[in-house]
C-alpha cells in the first residue's frame, strides 16, 4: 500500500510517499503553488502516476492543543481532495514536525540555502513516518 505524505504551507506543498509495503516513507518533491485548486489537481495526478492507495495530511496543531489558521487551511485541502478522489484522506498531528525537520537538516550539516529548498518534504516525510509507525505498531 502506497502512501502520501503531505506537509502543506502557505506557498509550498512538501511531498514524500512510501514504499509499497508501507514501511519506508521517502521525500518525494515540493511544490509551490499560488491557487489552490491546481495543487488538488497536481496532488491527483500525482496519486494516479505512482498509484497511491492513501493520503495522509498534516494538521498542524498549536501546542495548547488548539487550531488555528494554518489547521483550518489543512482541513479545507482535506475537504478539497475529497471533492476529487475516493481515496482515504488521513490528517495527522504535525506538531513540531518542520522544527525536527530543521534539527535533521542542521544536524546533517546542510547549508542553510539548501535546508530551504527541502524543508517541506523532510516534513512531510517525518508525518508520514508517524503514521506508518502508528499504523505498523497496531499491527
Amino acid at each position: 500500500m502506497k502512501i502520501l505524505g503531505m506537509d502543506l504551507g502557505t506557498k509550498t506543498l512538501g511531498l514524500a510517499i512510501s514504499d509499497s509495503l508501507g514501511l519506508i516513507a521517502s521525500p518525494y518533491k515540493v511544490i509551490r503553488y499560488e491557487d489552490i485548486n491546481n495543487l488538488a489537481d497536481e496532488v491527483i495526478d500525482i496519486v494516479h502516476k505512482e498509484n497511491i492507495d492513501k493520503l495522509v495530511l498534516g494538521l498542524p496543531i498549536n501546542m495548547d492543543n488548539s487550531q488555528g489558521f494554518a489547521s483550518e487551511r489543512s482541513i479545507n485541502f482535506k475537504k478539497l481532495l475529497e471533492t476529487k478522489t475516493e481515496k482515504d484522506i488521513i490528517l495527522i498531528d504535525e506538531r513540531l514536525s518542520t522544527v525536527e525537520a530543521e534539527n535533521i537538516l542542521i544536524s546533517a550539516d546542510v547549508s542553510r540555502k539548501k535546508r530551504k529548498k527541502v524543508i517541506d518534504e523532510i516534513a512531510a516525510c517525518i508525518i508520514l513516518d508517524t503514521y506508518l509507525r502508528r499504523c505498523n505498531n497496531g499491527k
